[in-house]
């Protein structure tokens, strides 16, 4: 039996590392609740116990009895491969070749729905005894990249993004600063006083010609970011837009806001988010040190410590520094005459080098040192001449301060000419990526570089949301926002005449004096262009695209998978290498290179149809209200030669229609992977379980003889929904106790399978309420529901006792959803949102018109009237990037053929990197799915188009790799 493992911190037994029952760390203890009947310690160090939930007596031998009291979160039960089979979430799939080559992309596929947060590291309680004897403990999540040998789903190259990218989450500066915009300000409830700021514009999606709403809700509790569709024929109203922040019962009618000095305090509660640059400590560590003092009296580095500088950044002379100081004296060298700097990805870093910094050799406690570096955030702690076996002698408990809250302590192999990496985070910073690889170990020192530094601009941004600097977070931006509603509320009410353009159409008042606007307009843009131009020259700008590091393709680049159809898509599946799909002109098998085949007409109008291809079988669901039925055929249907030419009517589908099935709005079906094929069926309120008779090992062996179709789904039982679904998702049980999850007008039930026993899962209070999707995911061996409705995906446990509060916000409504660990996408009628599943950050945002999401069943498939995808030249983009005009009009464009696109699902899992060229299609066929249909939509059909004009899809920016700091203002993106 494996152990879950807490690092052994023994001096003579180093070479012990930790080894933890997950893919990535541990279990998440509370050792506070765990008693100890024996204990170990030696001169400066104290033995922290080993724990683990399967058994006792092999810690009992090795370390003595304990008692445990309370431990929560149990290690992730992997899934068990046994001789024949696969046993994966309480369902047994017959791994034989005749189904599916094992491989690391067919496992990956079996586990698509898995995911894990303790890819992160594992929370431990690390002690040890300074040299005066004082106990010293703390809680750290610790972070070795160790990993089970039969994990076979983990990454093998670990995704290196930066979260929350100011460049996409700095909006007011982005889009508004320096265009025409409007501001309010208005009180939501008058018994608490509770002020707000809303700032509206419309704007063009990265110069792609689909204009949009952006609004910017700023309250004493933090800022919402919405992104709404703009109709030129049907202007939003601050009401309106309000609404869709839930915000429905206001005090008073916000006021417009025409002093144009607000676009000043406006930024300067933006950037109460987080410093756009950063100062990061590096502390020169000898092995064997336990103590601060002893490392900071390292007078000097050796040759590798100073290799190590030199990779991080450049040398600079401190006297006369002009760009970002990070707190260093620029004027007499009080703080050393030089410094490490660099530049990554618009963020500007300086160093706090330990033994850069001023030493006294009178001062044993090195106070100036410390001052600097025990007030960073983030140290990098350099642990030299340590053995390549042995575990570094670093530990947390070293350093004595309260301020910085994540470690990462990087040793040198020169054996084998590799960095190693191992970070602590204090217990309170939220997960951030990337996760280290398996084995942590660089042999590429560019990528190295470029991991080390992605890691530590996490982690800040990640500590910033930790109690102690959230609360001063808040309450600094609770008093700047009373003060400005103070401020400006009352100049607001002076100008009756004006305040009745509160509700509005967002744009210019007709009415009003035609010069008098002409002038106010002129005088708003001259101070926000001003403005912008002192922050970009400050090199304080968050958009800037200036970097130091390398180039590198993006896992979720798209491939043109088939250039110029000419139907809206809406609905579909793959099947294999293969796509079906149904448009308005009838229902086509689409391969690559090859021209699309109907295989049905246009009188089957089909709304839903899922590929099963581990029992050879295609499910349609046709017509709708009444004439709903749901049909069923066998995909060797449509193979060979002789079905090429083959077009199917209404009349051919007359023997494969199901019974009970007529009047169906919706259907859905178990998960592949599962013993069996499990169909539900929605009628009305009524909801029809199925089984397809056969297993799916039986379907692989005898597929010769197995040419059943409807005669195939035998009933079950017949539940009764308290009114007409609107979505259901089936959700594989780990006994067998599989439940139904159904979505209606305002709330997610749970259903039993077996007894109809119904669960309110999760009620939604808002007054308008657009249900997306319900996935099924699964942690710990036990599924988790991703409910997603208007800008919000929630997760839910199946029980009330276990239920989590944790809700991601969207910046753009979604219509569909993805879920490809490690990343959770929402599909948008005009952009792609990508962010990490497991903290909710945003990595990236995709514009592209008209985008239609076909399904992600096994890659991702979806269609776009972007005419072609290419890169903007540096000169384009800094063009684009420079113009501080106002957004062009909406224009409509003539109806263009659309694309589809596909990413391949091992790009995101990171099994493979993302070399190919957008313009290629994919040459090599996929495997047979395993893959769970991870895909809701708010309707079966995906075919509604946006109703913002179409235009042409940017890939995203190219970063600079030269190593030069650029200081062009025309690098940065407005």
């Amino acid at each position: 039996m494996k152990q879950t493992r807490i690092l052994l911190f023994e001096t003579e037994n180093m070479s012990r590392i930790a080894r933890f029952n997950s893919l990535f760390g541990g279990s998440m203890l509370d050792l506070h609740t765990i008693e100890e009947g024996k204990e170990f310690t030696t001169a400066k160090e104290k033995l922290v116990r080993t724990y683990t939930t399967k058994t006792t007596s092999l810690k009992k031998k090795a370390l003595g009895q304990f008692r445990a009291n309370s431990i929560c979160a149990e290690p992730i039960k992997e899934a068990r491969r046994k001789k024949g089979y696969l046993v994966k979430n309480g369902s047994v799939c017959y791994d034989n070749p005749t189904i599916k080559d094992s491989s690391p992309a067919s496992d990956l596929a079996a586990r698509r729905g898995v995911f894990s947060r303790r890819h992160y590291g594992s929370v431990e309680l690390l002690c040890s005894c300074d040299n005066d004897g004082v106990e010293n403990a703390g809680r750290f999540r610790v972070e070795t990249g160790d990993r089970e040998v039969e994990d076979f789903s983990s990454p093998l190259n670990s995704p290196v993004h930066l979260e929350n990218p100011e460049s996409q989450t700095r909006w007011y500066f982005r889009y508004f600063l320096g265009k025409m915009h409007q501001n309010y300000v208005g009180t939501i409830d008058s018994s608490s006083k509770d002020p707000f700021f809303l700032s509206v514009v419309v704007t063009d999606a990265n110069n792609h010609n689909v204009p949009q709403y952006r609004a910017i809700l700023w309250r004493t509790t933090g800022t919402q970011k919405i992104c709404l569709p703009y109709n030129p024929n049907k202007p939003n109203t601050v009401k309106a837009i309000l609404s869709h922040f839930d915000l429905h019962k206001l005090d008073k009618g916000p006021k417009e806001i025409f002093n144009p000095e607000i676009q000043k305090e406006l930024l300067v509660l933006e950037e109460q988010e987080g410093s756009v640059n950063f100062k990061f400590g590096v502390v020169y560590c000898k092995d064997g040190q336990s103590s601060d003092d002893d490392m900071y009296n390292n007078e000097i580095g050796s040759p590798e410590f100073q290799r190590f500088l030199n990779l991080l950044g450049d040398r600079v002379p401190l006297k006369g520094w002009e760009q970002f100081r990070g707190g260093l004296d620029v004027k007499t060298n009080s703080t050393g005459e030089e410094s490490i700097y660099t530049v990554y990805e618009g963020h500007e870093v300086m160093f706090h080098v330990s033994t850069m910094l001023p030493f006294s050799d009178s001062n044993k406690q090195q106070v100036e040192r410390k001052r600097h570096i025990g007030n960073d955030i983030v140290n990098i702690i350099y642990v030299d001449e340590c053995d390549s076996n042995k575990m570094p002698s670093f530990r947390p408990s070293s350093m004595k301060t309260q301020f910085t809250h994540i470690f990462a302590v990087v040793t040198f192999d020169k054996d084998n000419g590799v960095y190693k990496l191992i970070v602590y985070s204090e217990e309170t910073v939220p997960l951030f990526g990337p996760p280290l690889p398996s084995p942590p170990v660089f042999e590429d020192f560019d990528e190295f570089r470029d991991f080390l530094l992605v890691k530590l601009l996490n982690g800040e941004k990640a500590a910033f949301n930790t109690p102690v600097f959230a609360q001063k977070r808040h309450r600094t931006l609770e008093m700047l926002i009373r003060n400005l509603h103070e401020e400006y509320l009352p100049e607001s009410s002076k100008n009756n005449m004006l305040n009745r353009r509160a509700f509005s159409d967002v744009i210019p008042d007709v009415h009003s004096s035609r010069r008098k606007e002409e002038a106010r307009c002129a005088e708003f843009l001259r101070i926000g262009q001003a403005l912008k131009l002192k922050i970009i020259l400050k090199g304080d700008a968050p958009t800037s695209m200036i970097t130091t590091g390398l180039l590198r393709r993006e896992p979720w680049e798209p491939q043109c998978f088939h250039h110029g159809f000419p139907y809206s898509i809406i609905c579909g599946d793959s099947w294999g290498d293969k796509l079906i799909v149904a448009t308005e002109a009838g229902t086509f098998v689409i391969e690559e290179d090859l021209p699309p085949r109907l295989i049905f007409d246009k009188t089957i109008p089909i709304k839903q149809l899922t590929v099963a291809e581990p029992y050879g079988l295609l499910i349609i669901r046709s017509e709708k209200g009444r004439e709903g039925r749901i049909n069923v055929f066998r995909l060797t249907e449509f193979e060979g030669e002789q079905n090429d030419n083959l077009v199917r009517t209404k009349a051919d589908c007359k023997d494969h229609k199901m019974e009970r099935s007529k009047g169906c709005h919706l259907y859905a079906v178990s998960r592949p992977g599962g013993s069996h094929l499990r169909l539900i069926i929605a009628v009305g309120k009524k909801l029809l379980l199925y089984t397809w008779k056969h297993s799916a090992a039986w379907a692989a062996w005898c597929h010769s003889t197995d040419t059943d179709t409807v005669d195939g789904f035998q009933f079950i039982r017949e539940l009764q929904a308290f009114e007409q679904p609107q979505l259901i998702t089936l959700i594989d049980g780990s006994h067998g106790d599989n439940q139904i999850c159904v979505g209606y007008k305002s709330q997610y039930d749970l259903v039993n399978e077996k007894n109809g026993d119904t669960l309110q899962l999760y009620n939604i209070e808002a007054n308008r309420v657009n249900m997306v999707s319900s996935i099924d995911i699964y942690e710990d061996d036990e599924a988790e529901l991703l409910l997603t409705y208007n800008h919000i995906s929630h997760f839910q446990k199946l029980t009330e006792e276990s239920s989590q509060e944790l809700d991601f916000h969207w910046n753009s409504e979604p219509q569909a959803m993805v879920c490809a660990f490690p990343y959770i996408m929402a599909f948008t009628p005009d952009t792609i949102e990508i962010r990490l599943i497991i903290n909710g950050n945003l990595v990236h945002t995709m514009t592209m018109p008209d985008l239609g999401l076909i399904t992600s069943k096994c890659d991702v498939y979806f269609i776009s009237s972007a005419h072609d995808m290419y890169i903007h030249s540096p000169t384009e983009r800094c063009k684009d990037a420079y113009s501080f005009s106002p957004p062009p009009s909406p224009s409509v464009h003539a109806a263009s053929p659309f694309n589809i696109y596909k990413i391949p699902l091992l790009c995101l899992a990171g099994q493979i990197t993302n070399d190919k060229p957008l313009h290629d299609s994919p040459t090599t066929p996929q495997p047979q799915s395993m893959l769970s249909p991870l895909v809701m939509s708010q309707s079966p059909g995906y075919g509604t188009k946006s109703p913002l004009s179409k235009g042409i899809k940017v890939a995203p920016s190219l970063n600079n790799t030269s190593t030069e700091v650029v200081s062009d203002t025309q690098h940065f993106t407005f």
